[in-house]
């Protein structure tokens, strides 16, 4: 299915699997020194709801305004070791980035309600595009325009892919089993 949401997300266990999502308000970037930084000072915004982009953008400043250049997502296997406990904690309802995360990360969707959506890499312009302007940074002086987290407000930003879902379904998972069935029938095949 198709969704076209806006922020906050009441709930979020509604998406499957292969559902797409566009998403219109707020998006909150939130790298790895962030999710550190907010679990152990605490949030200066709600995130209760929210969608956490795993991105370091690009911005520049111009006449007292910043202007997002480019947004890709980064790898999001870099936040599992806080994930889970980001979630718990703050509880946002989407999750976006690349490349998947793990186990951890999916008992704690599943427990609280949340996904993970896939966002494509190299698409930092396009996902730029899709970026209204930037609301407010916080941390900017302590970690640094890629690891601070900014709030961008955003019109139909997507299309973001559901890969993990709050029921426990994982497509990463799905893509893992079949690879390992393939290779056992090749190995097979070169056996003979």
């Amino acid at each position: 299915m198709e969704y076209h949401e806006k922020t906050p997300i009441q709930d979020a266990r509604k998406y499957k699997v292969g559902d797409v999502i566009y998403i219109t308000g707020e998006v909150i970037l939130a790298r790895d020194e962030a999710h550190k930084k907010l679990l152990e000072e605490g949030a200066p915004l709600d995130l209760k709801g929210s969608v956490i982009y795993h991105c370091g953008p690009v911005v520049a400043k111009k006449n007292d305004e910043w202007n997002v250049v480019a947004a890709g997502p980064t790898t999001s296997i870099r936040m599992e070791i806080f994930e889970d406990e980001f979630i718990a904690k703050f509880h946002p309802a989407i999750i976006v980035g690349k490349g998947g995360m793990g186990a951890r990360t999916l008992k704690a969707l599943k427990e609280h309600g949340a996904i993970y959506t896939a966002y494509t890499g190299g698409c930092g312009a396009l996902a730029a595009n899709r970026i209204k302007g930037v609301k407010e940074v916080h941390f900017l002086e302590e970690l640094g325009i890629p690891e601070a987290v900014w709030v961008f407000r955003v019109e139909e930003f997507g299309p973001l892919v559901v890969t993990m879902d709050s029921q426990g379904n994982s497509l990463y998972d799905e893509v893992e089993k079949n690879a390992r069935k393939n290779l056992e029938e090749i190995l097979k095949q070169i056996e003979k």
